[in-house]
């Protein structure tokens, strides 16, 4: 297999090369909607509708019962119940450390300045079914929250075509403390979360990603509903040296590009053009061997035809085409790790070292695989504990503290022209 490659491009050339598809979502966001209104005004007739329609279910009822979560529990392998339990307990512990502690600021005699650190009470995650159900973002979702103190958890998801939901998904939610689970999927589920109906609670902000449908759907309803980001197709760079494997650059190449058709892989070798034209025949071959043993060719096929190669002369051009690029992420696998991404300001998550595989990250290492895409990397991190929580700033003053600042409050607010602004502090310090 051969895939397109460039060496040592020009700034021009990169932002061609790196550019993601732009895709016309007229026709999406017409439908979508749709959907959204209908939701809103029908509320659970809508999505009994759309589950109908789309997931071709006809379901008694929308919300999990006790006894589904305890039948999941039972289809669930005791080997998959160890795997869940050990990368929960690493995403806990991860996410844990990330808890803010509030400050709190003498800043002058008088006035004291603290942050609050509070949980969003309600939040909503949906979890995708579609080609593969995404029981492992039950986890990287659900966990950061519980961490955070979030009161509500809601947890919207596709039914399976037994009317259903996937149990590993069902038995993830229940090891994560998530009770509320609703047979919800696509747009209707975000729109039901942003909106409420009579089943599905009214959320304080959504998480999770999805297919062009839920995006969009994020997209509209953020206009009044906090989201996590807009997520795009998955995507990862990984950069080489003649020194790194091969096989393990083809690994994380592939294991990104069977997420979706419209995934991208992109590998980044610095060497010179000779020795990165026999990197880049070592690392074909062993695209084709280990191609040949996968499944899900309709998505690897199709992610490979618009995965790319750049062969970078030098450590420093090397570091300028991964912050143009501002990759999901990021696998670095040369000689000196460190050294190299101490220049690197734009990736979502960063795996270091040979053995730093891209699914460590998705699954069990204890970071979180909900990430920014689409070049979000350059403004933006993946969400983390702090998604989870509102700081909130809260000022102590006594009339010393206001004494000893209200000059300069009041001629900086008779300077904007704000009188009345002014007028509060003269009260204060006129008040015999």
């Amino acid at each position: 297999m051969e895939i397109k490659s460039y060496y040592d491009p020009s700034s021009e050339e990169l932002e061609s090369i790196v550019s993601r598809k732009l895709v016309d979502d007229a026709s999406i966001k017409n439908i979508v909607e749709q959907i959204l209104a209908k939701v809103k005004a029908e509320g659970d007739s809508a999505l009994y509708y759309y589950s109908e329609k789309f997931d071709k279910v006809v379901l008694s009822s929308l919300d999990v019962k006790k006894e589904e979560f305890d039948e999941a529990a039972l289809l669930v392998t005791d080997k998959m119940k160890k795997s869940l339990k050990l990368a929960s307990e690493n995403i806990v512990k991860f996410h844990s450390a990330q808890f803010p502690i509030g400050e709190s600021v003498q800043v002058m005699d008088g006035i004291l300045l603290e942050r609050k650190i509070v949980p969003i009470n309600t939040v909503g995650l949906y979890i995708p079914g579609g080609t593969a159900p995404l029981f492992s973002t039950v986890l990287m979702l659900s966990l950061p929250a519980r961490v955070a103190g979030c009161n509500n958890i809601v947890l919207c998801t596709p039914p399976m075509k037994n009317g259903k939901v996937n149990p590993i998904v069902l038995y993830a939610a229940s090891i994560c403390g998530v009770t509320k689970v609703f047979k919800v999927g696509g747009a209707s589920a975000i729109g039901a979360m942003a909106l409420g109906t009579e089943s599905v609670p009214k959320v304080d902000k959504i998480f999770g990603p999805g297919n062009r449908y839920v995006s969009t759907a994020k997209m509209i309803v953020s206009s009044f509903v906090s989201i996590d980001m807009l997520a795009g197709p998955s995507e990862v760079m990984v950069v080489v040296d003649p020194l790194s494997s091969p096989a393990f650059a083809a690994s994380d190449f592939l294991s990104q590009a069977e997420h979706g058709k419209d995934s991208q892989s992109i590998l980044t070798i610095i060497a010179s053009k000779e020795e990165g034209e026999s990197y880049k025949k070592e690392f074909e071959k062993q695209l084709t061997i280990q191609l040949d043993l996968l499944p899900r060719h309709e998505y690897l096929l199709s992610s490979l035809a618009n995965s790319k190669i750049i062969i970078s002369p030098s450590i420093s051009k090397a570091q300028v085409i991964v912050n143009t690029y501002a990759p999901e992420h990021l696998v670095v696998n040369v000689s000196d790790c460190s050294s190299f991404i101490d220049e690197i300001t734009n990736a979502g998550s960063i795996f270091l070292g040979p053995y730093a595989c891209e699914s460590a990250g998705d699954y069990a290492s204890g970071t979180n695989h909900t990430l920014p895409t689409s070049g979000w990397a350059i403004s933006s991190g993946g969400v983390c504990t702090d998604s989870f929580i509102k700081k909130i700033t809260v000022q102590t003053i006594s009339k010393k503290g206001l004494q000893s600042l209200g000059e300069t409050i009041i001629t900086m607010a008779e300077g904007e022209g704000l009188i009345a602004h002014s007028n509060a502090v003269k009260v204060r310090l006129e008040e015999k």
